[in-house]
C-alpha cells in the first residue's frame, strides 16, 4: 500500500513538469501536443493592433524626435513665452532666493507669473508719436449780440398797414416792415416843406436846417424828406425800414394797434455769423492757450464749420463747474440756428509726444497706473505714471515710463486678474 502511493506521487509530480514546459513552449511560439513534446512548430499570426500600440521601430522614433525639435525652435523663434528647461531653472533657483529674502513678494511674483500663463497677455512699446492734442467740448449756438437789431419807435403813432405780419419771417435791409401814422411827425413834414418855400422866398437857410434836423431826429429816412422837398408834398404816413438783413425774432405790432414812443416795435436778428458758447470744465482751461485750431459738427448738418475763439467769459456756472468759451462762426449759407447743439474738436499744433494708449493705463484713488513689464517672463507690476490727454486713443506719459518699455495693453484686464489673485486693488 505504501508503495503504490510514493508510484503515485511520482507519476503526478512527472504530469506536472511536462505541462509547465508544454506553456512555456507556447508561449515561446513553440507550441506542442499534449501527447509530444518534440511536435512541429505550430506558426501563429502576429497580433499587428496590440504591436502597432506598444512598439515603434527605430525610423519612427527618430521622426517623433525631429518633429519635437521643430516645434521647439518654431516657439522660440516667434517669441513665446515658453521657457527652455535651463531658462526654468534658472527662474526657479531665483525663486527661492528671493523667498528666503522676501516671501510675500516673492509669492505676489509668481501670482503675476501665472496671470501671463493663464490668459496670455498681451504688451504694448511706451513710444514716441506725433500728433496733436485734441480736446472735445459741448455747446450751444446762439445769435451773435452785434447781429441782434431792435426797431424802436422815436414818436408815438398808429399802424395803418402792417407788412411784417409774421414772426421769423426773412426781410432785406431796407424793406418796409409798416406805414404808420403819427400826428407829431406829420406837423414836422409841415415844417419842412414851409421851411423850404419860405428859404426860397427870403433865403432862411438856418430855419430850413432846423427843419431838417428835427425830422433826423424822428428817425424819418432820407429817402422820404428827399421825396417832401422833390415833390414838395407831404405824405401823411410814415413807412418804418428794417435796418439789416436777417430774420423777424420779436414783433410787437398788429394792424390797427397804436404805440408809444421809445416802445419796441420789431427784433431782427441777422445768423450770417454766429456764436458757439462752448463748455469747458475747470481742469480744462490750463490747455486752453494751446489750443488754436475748433472745428464744429452739429447732427443733422453735413460737413463742419470753422470757428475762431474769441473770448472766455470770465465766470464760471456753479452748478455745474463749467466755464463758457465763445466761438465765432462763418454761417452764410444759414444752416446753423440758435439753439443747436454741437460738437467742437479742438486741436493743437502737431508735435512729438511719448505716449501710451488709453487702454493701458488705469486710474485708482486720484492716481494713474499702469503695468509694467519686468525682466521675469510674464511678470508685471503696477507703476504710478502721470499722464495728459492727448486725443481719443492716446494719453500724453509726463512722467513714471521711459520710451521703449514694455506696458499691459489692457490695465483694466490685469487689474481684475490681480484682485482676485492677490487681492491687493
Amino acid at each position: 500500500m505504501e508503495n503504490k502511493m510514493i508510484r503515485t506521487l511520482i507519476l503526478g509530480f512527472a504530469l506536472f513538469t511536462l505541462s509547465a514546459q508544454a506553456e512555456m513552449k507556447c508561449e515561446a511560439g513553440k507550441c506542442t501536443s499534449g501527447k509530444e513534446t518534440t511536435a512541429k512548430k505550430v506558426p501563429q499570426k502576429p497580433d499587428k493592433a496590440s504591436n502597432a500600440s506598444t512598439e515603434m521601430s527605430a525610423e519612427e522614433h527618430a521622426t517623433m524626435l525631429k518633429k519635437e525639435e521643430k516645434e521647439a525652435a518654431g516657439l522660440k523663434a516667434s517669441g513665446s513665452s515658453t521657457m527652455t528647461p535651463e531658462e526654468h531653472a534658472k527662474m526657479l533657483k531665483e525663486e527661492e532666493e528671493a523667498k528666503k529674502k522676501d516671501p510675500a513678494k516673492a509669492q505676489e511674483k509668481q501670482n503675476r507669473r501665472v496671470i501671463e500663463q493663464l490668459f496670455n497677455v498681451r504688451t504694448v512699446k511706451v513710444k514716441r508719436l506725433k500728433a496733436a492734442k485734441e480736446q472735445v467740448n459741448y455747446g450751444y449756438i446762439v445769435v451773435e449780440d452785434s447781429r441782434r437789431v431792435d426797431v424802436v419807435a422815436w414818436y408815438e403813432g398808429y399802424v395803418e398797414e402792417l407788412y411784417a405780419d409774421s414772426l421769423y419771417k426773412k426781410v432785406q435791409k431796407g424793406e418796409a416792415l409798416a406805414k404808420v401814422y403819427s400826428p407829431e411827425v406829420y406837423k414836422a413834414k409841415q415844417d419842412y416843406l414851409n421851411s423850404i418855400k419860405f428859404n426860397a422866398q427870403r433865403s432862411a437857410p438856418g430855419m430850413l436846417r432846423g427843419a431838417k434836423e428835427k425830422l433826423r431826429l424822428l428817425n424819418i429816412s432820407q429817402k422820404e424828406i428827399e421825396q417832401i422837398r422833390s415833390t414838395e408834398k407831404v405824405d401823411e404816413y410814415t413807412t418804418i425800414y428794417a435796418p439789416i438783413s436777417g430774420w423777424i425774432f420779436t414783433k410787437k405790432l398788429n394792424q390797427g394797434s397804436s404805440f408809444k414812443k421809445q416802445q419796441m416795435l420789431f427784433e431782427i436778428v441777422n445768423l450770417e455769423k454766429v456764436w458757439l458758447e462752448a463748455k469747458l470744465f475747470q481742469n480744462e482751461l490750463k490747455d486752453l492757450g494751446k489750443l488754436q485750431d475748433f472745428t464744429l459738427r452739429v447732427k443733422g448738418i453735413p460737413g463742419t464749420f470753422k470757428a475762431k475763439k474769441t473770448l472766455l467769459y470770465p465766470k464760471l456756472d456753479p452748478k455745474e463747474a463749467t466755464a463758457t468759451l465763445r466761438l465765432i462762426v462763418e454761417n452764410s449759407d444759414e444752416l446753423l440756428k440758435p439753439g443747436m447743439y454741437a460738437k467742437v474738436h479742438a486741436s493743437s499744433t502737431a508735435k512729438t509726444q511719448l505716449v501710451i494708449p488709453r487702454t493701458a493705463a488705469l486710474r485708482k484713488d486720484g492716481r494713474w497706473y499702469a503695468f509694467l513689464a519686468t525682466d521675469f517672463k510674464g511678470e508685471y507690476e503696477p507703476v504710478k505714471i502721470e499722464l495728459e490727454p492727448l486725443d481719443n486713443q492716446y494719453f500724453i506719459v509726463k512722467k513714471g515710463l521711459s520710451e521703449g518699455e514694455s506696458v499691459v495693453n489692457n490695465a483694466l484686464f490685469m487689474m481684475d486678474s490681480d484682485a482676485q489673485i492677490n487681492s491687493i486693488y
